[in-house]
């Protein structure tokens, strides 16, 4: 499937960039922590990033830490955030492309899937397969789950 992808680099396109794996945000944390002063930490990310939750550090990392012109790479970023933060992250997304940024995400999240005009790829048996953002599973999953929850939950009752 890497054969799918071919990146380049331009020396006035990408001036910023990040590879994230929400999982490993703590590890990041800390490591930005050793190695930064109090004050490069306020200038640089808002603050400390151990001082807030999980979500809030993470979208803190994106207000203050991405300035655009950059290829942004994060591994299911929804991991970390709530449904209201991951709304904040679209507005960030938006932010930061109209900053002539690119992303590459890999997701399950129905709402980071639903980004404008966003390029979605699944993995099949083929390689990489571009596809429309209703035709997903997440998105039908999702449709199915708020169209049917009762029946759902009735189904996970103990009599």
């Amino acid at each position: 499937m890497y054969n799918d992808l071919k990146l380049t680099i331009s020396a006035n396109r990408n001036k910023d960039g990040f590879f994230l794996r929400a999982e490993s945000f703590y590890n990041v944390a800390s490591e930005v922590e050793r190695l930064f002063d109090p004050g490069d930490m306020v200038r640089n990310y808002g603050g400390s990033l151990h001082h807030r939750s999980h979500g809030e550090s993470f979208l803190a990392l994106f207000h203050h830490r991405f300035s655009g012109e950059g290829l942004y790479i994060f591994d299911e970023p929804e991991s970390a955030l709530s449904l209201q933060s991951q709304l904040q992250l679209l507005l960030e997304i938006k932010r930061l492309v109209e900053l002539n940024s690119q992303f590459i995400i890999a997701t399950h999240s129905p709402i980071l899937l639903s980004y404008p005009d966003a390029d979605i790829y699944y993995v099949s048996e083929t390689g990489l397969q571009l596809t429309n953002y209703e035709d997903t599973e997440q998105y039908k999953l999702t449709k199915y789950f708020t169209n049917n929850y009762k029946e759902m939950i009735e189904r996970l009752r103990i009599n």
